[in-house]
């Protein structure tokens, strides 16, 4: 491989600010495949979406990206039709960009509970031995916890109260996520996941792809975690509304 597929990645979204052509040259011209509701699938499609973009008006700034195999999926802050935060995910094959899939969520103006926003903390790559156990971790934690509800099992993916949270609206620790739980449930809002899509890793960061209800509204949910000693220690996610197919820019879905 010539070329670091995560400084392509990163040079791709920054071209989305500032206008640079050769990054483009990254994505396959015949066989790029979009899985972003709003957008035209090929390479026509991410040009046309440039187009859009009044001059001056986006800003890109990509906080850390990974690399699991032949995917590479990036966290970035965005002025991008309103400031959003969002996850990318780009499958390569060789040094060419041929499929794509993204969440994006409107980014608050004010920090959590506990004073983080959505994209601060920690970014340092460690463990790569551990990636697979890494990933089979938060795959066993989606599918008991978020999608079963066995919330009695919570005790044995955490270092007691130890955890640190980036979504908008809930504060630090395994108390903050119950609390957060029961204030929703006071005030009829119920979160659902029924499928995980996607677990893609790089040491002690892994990224869950789900799908499944926010709400009562059909929603994709994207939850990166940073694992630490056998633990989830840091949680940032992103949660983004599917349209319904009549509505889609392109037939791929959104997983």
């Amino acid at each position: 491989m010539k070329n670091n597929r995560k400084q392509m990645v990163t040079d791709l979204l920054k071209s989305i600010e500032t206008g640079a052509a050769a990054p483009i040259d990254y994505i396959h011209p015949q066989q790029y495949i979009q899985h972003n509701t709003g957008v035209a699938t090929g390479l026509q499609g991410f040009r046309e979406l440039l187009q859009q973009l009044e001059p001056g008006s986006t800003r890109v700034n990509t906080v850390r990206v990974f690399q699991d195999n032949d995917y590479v999926f990036a966290h970035s802050d965005y002025d991008f039709f309103g400031p959003k935060v969002g996850f990318d995910i780009f499958r390569f094959e060789g040094d060419t960009i041929c499929e794509h899939w993204d969440n994006l969520q409107y980014r608050p103006a004010l920090h959590n509970p506990s004073g983080h926003t959505m994209t601060d903390g920690s970014g340092e790559i460690t463990d790569l031995e551990k990636t697979a156990a890494n990933k089979e971790l938060v795959s066993h934690f989606v599918t008991t916890i978020l999608i079963s509800g066995r919330m009695e099992e919570l005790e044995h993916f955490f270092d007691g109260d130890y955890y640190i949270q980036h979504n908008p609206g809930i504060g630090d620790g395994v108390s903050g996520l119950g609390m957060a739980l029961a204030d929703w449930a006071q005030h009829g809002v119920t979160m659902q996941y029924q499928r995980v899509h996607k677990v893609l890793g790089e040491g002690n960061f892994v990224l869950a792809v789900s799908e499944g209800y926010m709400d009562k509204v059909h929603c994709a949910f994207y939850d990166l975690f940073r694992i630490k000693d056998g633990r989830i220690a840091e949680h940032w996610d992103t949660i983004q509304y599917i349209p319904p197919v009549a509505e889609r820019r392109n037939g791929h879905g959104k997983f």
